[in-house]
């Protein structure tokens, strides 16, 4: 992209709670504060990041009940705007945004992030809609003009799932490590159990799907519980719920187990929690796993594809078990709760993961002819 034509346009479905909507309003909120100009165009204006997006940020709701309705408006939006580059994410978003910018017929640059393992989705779905979302991915990825993975591991699935060439694939870790988030961590807990100290935490959180697994988590609680006092608290809101919430029961630990929903601010929950654990079955990055190990929490995660190991480091800042083995991660809780293993985390590594280090690599990409030192003295 060139300098004379400076304005990003970020493009999602909603700001529903999720990782790669609060990835993009972090991307949006650092672009505007170095005054570049951005749009934040969305399906349908809705959900609850929408109060985080800055003032300077413009909103534009195309207002459509699905994501494909939403193409002919986005189309009219190129046209008119003429945006240096458009960057959009999930899966379907993609699909429209690429459509959109065929048929615009402008220079808008069109770049597309891709937050999941794509071959693993489609091995796991067995909703034909998801099936077809993901077939159209292998068709319609090639005519973006970049793509973005989150990780080498979501980056070597596209080459050898899509077929994409690997020189069209750039590889930028998720910002989600932020001067908000050491902020939000400061802030208290009411809840009873984060203030004994004697008392352990179990920490969760995620969308309530079945890629989660919480299932996995619930009946290594349950083991845990057995030999120690603990509590265990879920959060995130989906259509599992109704499932864990059963399973809970069914196990009896229902009454030692808390699930109140979307938290708008996790991180006050990490920071105090005695272990964390993520029990998924796969993954692109896992943005919860940074954002953990930026709260200092311990950290108990399946050795999933992809992101777990990447982000450990082969286990070297977490433990890692194999997906699915509820027994292994029960042990790893104990483990860690008792103090037999522990984890020291450099801020080298936090600062893979930050804003800043994203910020950086995302101006190279769009402003090409700026280093990221030049464009900052000229804006």
């Amino acid at each position: 992209m060139s300098d004379k034509n400076g304005k990003i346009t970020f493009f999602l479905p909603s700001l529903e709670g999720g990782g790669a909507e609060r990835v993009i309003v972090n991307l949006a909120r650092e672009f505007s504060a170095k005054k570049i100009i951005v749009d934040l165009v969305l399906a349908k204006a809705e959900g609850p990041y929408l109060s985080e997006v800055p003032k300077e940020v413009r909103v534009i709701d195309l207002n459509s009940s699905r994501v494909l309705k939403s193409l002919p408006k986005l189309i009219s939006y190129l046209k008119k705007e003429r945006p240096g580059a458009l960057v959009s994410s999930l899966n379907h978003a993609n699909i429209v945004a690429i459509l959109a910018g065929k048929l615009a017929r402008t220079d808008t640059k069109i770049i597309v992030r891709e937050d999941n393992t794509l071959s693993l989705s489609f091995a796991n779905s067995s909703s034909l809609k998801a099936r077809i979302i993901l077939f159209l991915v292998r068709i319609f990825y090639r005519w973006a003009d970049l793509i973005i993975a989150v990780s080498e591991g979501v980056k070597d699935d596209l080459v050898n799932f899509a077929k994409l060439s690997p020189d069209k694939i750039k590889v930028i870790y998720n910002p989600v490590i932020t001067p908000e988030l050491f902020q939000k961590v400061k802030e208290p807990v009411s809840h009873k159990w984060f203030g004994l100290k004697e008392l352990p935490v179990i920490l969760g959180a995620g969308r309530l799907t079945k890629q989660k697994d919480f299932p996995t988590l619930i009946k290594a609680f349950s083991l845990v519980y057995q030999e120690l006092d603990a509590r265990l608290v879920i959060l995130g809101e989906g259509e599992e719920r109704q499932n864990i919430e059963k399973l809970a029961k069914d196990l009896g630990v229902s009454e030692y187990l808390w699930m109140p929903g979307f938290i708008d601010n996790p991180y006050k929950f990490m920071s105090k929690a005695s272990v964390f654990v993520l029990s998924s079955i796969y993954e692109g990055f896992a943005n919860v796993l940074a954002e953990a190990l930026a709260c200092g929490v311990p950290i108990v995660s399946t050795d999933c594809e992809n992101g777990p190991r990447e982000i450990l480091e082969d286990g070297k800042y977490g433990k890692l078990v194999p997906v699915g083995d509820y027994l292994a991660v029960s042990e790893a809780i104990e483990e860690i709760i008792t103090g037999k293993v522990s984890y020291r985390v450099p801020q080298f590594v936090l600062e893979k993961y930050s804003i800043k280090s994203a910020l950086d690599q995302y101006i190279n990409l769009l402003f090409e002819s700026y280093s990221g030192d030049e464009y900052e003295k000229d804006i």
